[in-house]
């Protein structure tokens, strides 16, 4: 009888991991919304502690069939024999959804670290746009259009390394037919963003430098005239001082 019941218990152990076989490895997913792939990681999750859950009960069973195989050998041989399928069947079932509930919390991870690159570069493209903005109505002024200028590069310097990520785990999930249409829709966006503001923004930073250059040679002139027209009052002055005649004097002095 205990042999008989060993032997249900081992093909209720057996059914069990078909089912589950069928339930967690063998269903096709399309993850085609954020909402669907977070489903299937948590599904996966409670799936790996279900069956690391019935380790306790292989280990009973197969410490029940060992007993009976030692007390009853012509009984036990026969379950041993089967026990050994299950025990392999159970090891691999355990390994392979360990290993599909690892993929999908490393795709997850990939898809939170996408959006997190996203939401910086996102704002450094809104402070991009703020500074070549701000650079539109600027005084007349030397100093202005010099902070202006050095504020622009500053934020132009930001690394591409950013830009090298949000590509690659895009491509990533992309590849993999993993929210291939919203992850698209995003990148296209992004970049269509960047090319524009980055392209105004250089048009911006030649603008400003041809302006600052053409300030500074206006400056340089002026202040050579201010130089020279200071050496001619103070040449006048010494003429007025002398009381010499203007017919005595050079005739730019006259």
């Amino acid at each position: 009888e205990k042999a008989v019941n060993l032997k249900k218990d081992l093909a209720e152990m057996q059914e069990w991991m078909t089912q589950a076989e069928e339930e967690y490895l063998e269903k096709d997913f399309e993850y085609k919304s954020p909402e669907e792939l977070e489903n299937a990681v948590e599904e996966m999750k409670r799936a790996k502690e279900d069956v690391l859950q019935k380790e306790v009960r292989v280990k009973i069973l197969k410490d029940n069939i060992k007993m009976l195989a030692t007390k009853v050998p012509s009984s036990g041989q026969d379950l041993v024999t089967e026990l050994n399928v299950v025990l392999e069947n159970y090891q691999l079932l355990c390994n392979r959804i360990r290993g599909k509930c690892h993929t999908l919390e490393e795709v997850w991870s990939c898809w939170i670290e996408l959006l997190q690159y996203l939401d910086v570069e996102t704002a450094w493209l809104n402070n991009l746009e703020e500074k070549v903005q701000m650079t539109g109505n600027l005084p007349d002024k030397l100093d202005a259009v010099n902070d202006a200028l050095e504020s622009l590069e500053s934020v132009l310097r930001h690394p591409a390394d950013n830009r090298t990520q949000i590509r690659e785990l895009g491509q990533t999930l992309i590849d993999g037919g993993i929210l291939d249409d919203i992850i698209s829709e995003k990148l296209e966006a992004f970049n269509a963003r960047y090319e524009e503001l980055s392209h105004l923004a250089v048009n911006r930073q030649i603008t400003l430098e041809q302006q600052l250059q053409t300030m500074r040679e206006t400056n340089h002139m002026l202040q050579v005239l201010q130089e020279n027209l200071a050496d001619l009052d103070r040449q006048l002055t010494s003429y007025l001082t002398d009381r010499i005649d203007a017919f005595q004097i050079p005739q730019e002095a006259q």
